[in-house]
């Protein structure tokens, strides 16, 4: 499944990525639900293949920590 195809069959609220020019670094944040209250959830620091695996497993991780 592609991240674009994940987002959308997901249902995800929100998700927003934001990245360091001088480090390089990107941080992923999704938001799956907040039907039940506000956001919380998992934090993962990781170093992955490409961007498309990191944004997968952000938004895999979001709608795990909506049913947890």
């Amino acid at each position: 499944m592609s991240p674009l195809e994940a987002i959308n069959a997901l249902g995800h609220e929100e998700i927003v990525v934001r990245q360091d020019p001088a480090s390089g670094y990107r941080a992923i944040i999704a938001l799956h639900s907040t039907a039940l209250g506000p956001a919380t959830g998992g934090t993962r620091l990781w170093s992955y293949d490409s961007f498309d695996d990191a944004l997968l497993d952000a938004l895999r991780l979001s709608r795990g920590m909506t049913y947890k």
